[in-house]
């Protein structure tokens, strides 16, 4: 299995939903090779390792915004039933529930991509605050570095973030 390819197809099925990384149960299903029904019957018998904060049912309203942000491409991709989505501890979680080799190493891979998005925006959030202080003194290589900056961005294809509500 190709670490980075596996971790690309990873980090492009993580949401951010309620203010918190989350992924749909049925690309979890297709990550772990199982039909999104079995997955979903497996967190039911042992609803009691998916309290709130590792898993949450979306409503009509996210749903929907999904749908107009192209999070996810219509309502049927959904199969007709509100999905389940789960945080990083319920990934961890269905690994206890799920106990194929395919599930095992999927989980590792998801494990690893949840902490390399953890890393990436803690180094982000650093950058910002630095420039946010450079940006008060009114430095003006900063201006300059800025400007040339923004013409890289502005040149640049962003690509498409998979994000919904509101981020602290």
């Amino acid at each position: 299995m190709d670490q980075l390819v596996v971790q690309g197809e990873i980090s492009s099925r993580i949401l951010t939903l309620r203010g918190k990384q989350v992924m749909l149960d049925r690309d979890l299903a297709e990550l772990y090779q199982v039909k999104a029904i079995r997955l979903r019957e497996q967190v039911k018998r042992n609803i009691k390792r998916f309290p709130s904060d590792f898993m949450f049912q979306l409503n009509v309203k996210e749903v929907d915004t999904m749908v107009s942000q192209n999070a996810i491409p219509s309502k049927q991709h959904l199969g007709g039933a509100l999905p389940y989505v789960f945080t990083e501890q319920g990934v961890y979680m269905l690994a206890t529930v799920l106990k194929s080799d395919v599930a095992i190493d999927i989980n590792i891979a998801i494990m690893r991509t949840f902490t390399k998005l953890r890393e990436f925006s803690k180094h982000y959030n650093a950058l910002a605050k630095q420039l946010i202080e450079v940006d008060r003194k009114h430095d003006k290589q900063y201006k300059e570095l800025k400007k040339a900056l923004d013409e890289l961005i502005a040149t640049s294809e962003v690509a498409n973030e998979k994000v919904m509500g509101f981020l602290k």
